[in-house]
C-alpha cells in the first residue's frame, strides 16, 4: 500500500476524524470493574476502561484513571481494591456503575449489585461476578508525556492477593475464558463486545530457535 491509501495524524493536532480512534484501535479492552472502600467505610464500584494484567510472578494488574476519582482516592488511602470481571450477563449493571454519582453513594446498590465479603481486603466483591480478585496497591503513578508534562490521569498497578473463581468456570481443571461470557471495551461512544468460543483458535509458541550452522 502507498501512504495515500493512510489516514495520517499527529494527536497533538487532533485526528480529524468523526471520532477518536485510538482507544477503538487498542481494542477491544477488557474492563476494570474495581470496587474500593474509603477510609470511612464508604463503598464505591466503578468500571475503567484502560486496565490488564502485567505480570505473572506475583500477579499484578492495573487501570489507568482519567482524573482523580473515587476508586483512586479510595486506593491510595487504603491501599485495597477488588477487581470483579465484567461479563455479558453483567453488562447493563457494569454501565450503571459509570454514573457520575456523588462521594458516598454506594453504586453496588444504584446497579442492583450485592456485597460480598472479601478474604483478605476490606472492599467487597460483586457477588454476581463469578471472578474477583482482591488486590493490594503496589504502585500509584501519574503520568506524563514524553515533554514530561505531567497528565491528568493516574495509573493504579496491584499485586492480586486472593483470587475467587465460580467452579463452573473451571473445565477439567483449567479456566475457561470464553465461558463466563466476558465484555470488552471497544471504541466509539457505545461500542462493547462479548467474548464466546466459536472466536477461540490455538496457537502454540515456537521452540527455541536455532541458527543455521
Amino acid at each position: 500500500m502507498t501512504e495515500k491509501n493512510f489516514h495520517y495524524y499527529e494527536p497533538r493536532l487532533g485526528h480529524g476524524l468523526p471520532h477518536d480512534p485510538f482507544s477503538a484501535i487498542v481494542g477491544p479492552r477488557p474492563i476494570g470493574w474495581v470496587s474500593t472502600r474509603s477510609v470511612e467505610g464508604c463503598i464505591n464500584l466503578a468500571p475503567y476502561s484502560f486496565f490488564n494484567a502485567f505480570n505473572y510472578v506475583p500477579p499484578i494488574i492495573g487501570f489507568a484513571s482519567v482524573g482523580w476519582k473515587d476508586s483512586v482516592r479510595n486506593i491510595q488511602a487504603t491501599g485495597q481494591f477488588v477487581w470483579n470481571l465484567a461479563t455479558r450477563g453483567l453488562a447493563e449493571a457494569v454501565n450503571m456503575t459509570s454514573i457520575v454519582a456523588a462521594p458516598g453513594v454506594d453504586e453496588f446498590k444504584l446497579a442492583g449489585l450485592t456485597h460480598a465479603p472479601s478474604t483478605l481486603v476490606k472492599p467487597p466483591r460483586v457477588a454476581e461476578s463469578p471472578v474477583n480478585f482482591e488486590c493490594r496497591l503496589t504502585q500509584l503513578i501519574q503520568l506524563k508525556g514524553a515533554d514530561e508534562t505531567l497528565v491528568d490521569t493516574w495509573l493504579v498497578l496491584g499485586e492480586v492477593v486472593a483470587v475467587h473463581i465460580d467452579k463452573r468456570l473451571l473445565v477439567d481443571g483449567i479456566y475457561s475464558t470464553a465461558a463466563s461470557v466476558p465484555i470488552l471495551r471497544g471504541g466509539g461512544p457505545a461500542d462493547y463486545f462479548a467474548v464466546d468460543d466459536s472466536q477461540r483458535f490455538q496457537m502454540f509458541r515456537p521452540g527455541k530457535y536455532k541458527a543455521p550452522s
